[in-house]
């Protein structure tokens, strides 16, 4: 489990053979998990200046793989501990959609951020709600028809790497937990058997 806020952008140093090679002064232990923009990945190597991970193919196929190359950066966190602040909210590091950013605005003293995002992942997006990008917890300013937008202070943008970022970037996306496991139920249930109390036990339960 994480909470999105981002503990260090580290350069990608290798991928080859499924196993993901990251430069970082972070020194993890063998077996930890660590969410590489918003991927929960888990530690197979210790090297001098870095650590290596390993993707499955089910995690290749889910994420905006080509941000994961060479030369590349990412947004790198360490799994919560118990004891943790949760600045954030509560990420898994699993992916349920790739987005591709449509428009990055300036405006007064903050930045615009529109991403088109699948009808799916759109369905669990609720205005002033939050969504994980890139690894980064950002609250929703606006859902529309087949894209959202976020407001992101000049904080997060200068310390992420959001001010790299140019039309067109695929990037990971991860609904919020509580949001997707009350509509994953609410599917399982018909509509014609549920109260408000029942919609209230179901949340309250995460």
């Amino acid at each position: 489990m994480f909470s999105g806020v981002i503990h260090q952008i580290a350069a990608i140093k290798a991928f080859d053979r499924n196993v993901l090679e990251v430069g970082s002064t972070y020194r993890p232990k063998l077996g930890d998990s660590i969410a590489v923009n918003g991927a929960c990945l888990t530690v197979i190597r210790l090297f001098t200046g870095g650590f290596a991970l390993e993707l499955s193919a089910h995690t290749q196929e889910s994420i905006a793989l080509e941000n994961y190359i060479p030369g590349a950066h990412a947004h790198i966190e360490p799994a919560l501990k118990v004891n943790d602040r949760l600045d954030g909210h509560f990420v898994q590091g699993h992916i349920d959609g790739i987005g591709v950013v449509m428009e990055i605005k300036p405006l007064a003293n903050q930045v615009c951020l529109q991403v088109q995002a699948p009808s799916d992942f759109l369905q669990l997006c609720i205005p002033h709600g939050s969504v994980a990008l890139d690894g980064v917890s950002l609250t929703l300013s606006e859902v529309h028809a087949n894209s959202f937008t976020l407001t992101i202070i000049p904080y997060t943008f200068e310390n992420t790497l959001f001010a790299t970022y140019k039309k067109g970037r695929r990037v990971n996306l991860e609904s919020d937990l509580l949001v997707r496991s009350v509509a994953h139920l609410l599917k399982q249930t018909p509509r014609s058997q549920l109260s408000w109390q029942d919609i209230d036990r179901i949340a309250m339960g995460y």
